[in-house]
């Protein structure tokens, strides 16, 4: 009997110890992220192209006159200016025909004024009949013909001169030039040889190519009227090359062609950059961003709000009741580190901007209110954010 009672009072103790240790732990509270109103902002957005620098002007220096070549009177690859000597040809023969030419013009400056004598002298003694009328007339046809003559000959001079002239080659523009292709001593033919070629620099343009339906949408836009003007100069540009980050070449467009390609289905367009230390050279290829669009307002929030479902897009945003519910978005570009969203989300919508990871749909959070802030020392990858009429808010989550 003693046994049993012990039993029993062994199996209470244990029940007591057991329920003791069933008690469970207080739930941890939800996860603490930071929320805030989409920043609204006015946008601009870019268009971007690759293209290649090309010059305004490009001209093969030829030789005017044939003849030996005498000297090369620059260096290669040297700017030079518009006028400057560049090669000088033999000028012997050419002075020697000028100096022939002269002469000439000098006999027949006496022929004429021999006959001119005659004729003068003739004129009295017609009227007495000393001299027939037949006679004079051939003085007077004589005359003529000495200043056609001389007229010739003043012509031949001065066609010898121009060749005289052409042997002494200058550059017919300001550039770079490039090396010489002939050296000294070699025959070199009129219009045909190429000495060297020179390019403008100066400004320099931009070539590319743009779609059917970029060349579309900036006709619909310059009808309507939305095409951003207050902030930039007409149709601006920005470019980058190759190793730089930032488009810091700045220039405008000038030229966009009068027919589409069949082919290819683009038109070809070309902006003008200003270059005064003539840093840019033709050939180089660069990113171009083109002013795509007018001032529209639209909203932004930090990039890495933004999360990947599969191919979609989501952010997280927290209702009244602090739950968090994904919403499926449409972004744009990147601004300043901040990623424009075209759809899919309101102004009043509470984003999750931090602590994204945290939260999940349909689960409680902690809100703190945060806010979202442009940060300028990051590149736009296609669009500007205009002062002009932009607003932000804050999140008012208690």
């Amino acid at each position: 009997m003693k046994a049993r009672y012990g039993l029993a009072c062994l199996g209470v103790a244990t029940l007591v110890i057991s329920g003791c240790g069933e008690k469970k732990a207080p739930a941890p509270p939800p996860p603490a992220v930071v929320v805030a109103h989409p920043l609204q902002k006015m946008i601009i957005d870019w268009d971007d192209y690759v293209g290649q620098f090309i010059a305004v002007d490009s001209v093969d220096v030829r030789p005017r006159v044939s003849g030996y070549l005498q000297t090369v009177a620059f260096k290669d690859g040297q700017t030079v200016k518009k006028g400057q000597l560049l090669f000088v040809i033999d000028p012997r023969p050419y002075q020697a025909l000028v100096d022939q030419a002269k002469a000439q013009v000098q006999r027949q400056e006496a022929t004429l004024a021999n006959a001119t004598a005659q004729r003068k002298r003739s004129e009295t003694l017609v009227a007495t009949h000393a001299v027939s009328q037949q006679d004079y007339d051939t003085l007077v046809a004589t005359e003529r013909q000495a200043t056609a003559d001389l007229a010739a000959s003043k012509a031949t001079l001065q066609t010898n001169l121009l060749n005289l002239g052409f042997t002494h080659v200058t550059a017919p523009l300001s550039g770079r030039i490039s090396d010489r292709r002939v050296a000294p001593g070699n025959l070199v033919t009129q219009d045909q040889t190429i000495l060297t070629n020179i390019v403008n620099l100066d400004p320099i343009r931009f070539a590319f190519t743009g779609s059917e339906g970029s060349y579309l949408k900036y006709q619909r836009e310059n009808q309507a009227g939305t095409r951003a003007s207050s902030r930039f100069a007409a149709n601006p540009v920005e470019i980058k090359l190759q190793d730089e980050t930032s488009y810091r070449w700045r220039g405008r467009m000038e030229f966009v062609d009068n027919a589409m390609d069949t082919n290819s289905g683009t038109i070809r367009g070309r902006a003008v950059v200003a270059n005064p230390g003539l840093f840019l050279t033709p050939g180089m290829f660069g990113h171009m961003r083109l002013l795509g669009s007018g001032r529209y307002p639209g909203l932004l929030v930090p990039d890495e709000a933004v999360q990947a479902d599969q191919s979609r897009q989501i952010v997280y945003v927290v209702d009244a009741k602090n739950i968090v519910h994904p919403k499926l978005i449409t972004t744009g570009p990147l601004i300043e580190g901040l990623r424009v969203i075209r759809s899919g989300l309101d102004a009043n919508d509470v984003v999750v901007i931090a602590g994204v990871g945290r939260a999940h749909a349909g689960k409680p959070v902690t809100p703190k209110t945060g806010q979202i802030q442009v940060k300028t020392d990051q590149p736009a990858e296609g669009g500007y954010i205009d002062p002009a009429g932009s607003s932000a808010s804050l999140a008012d989550v208690k």
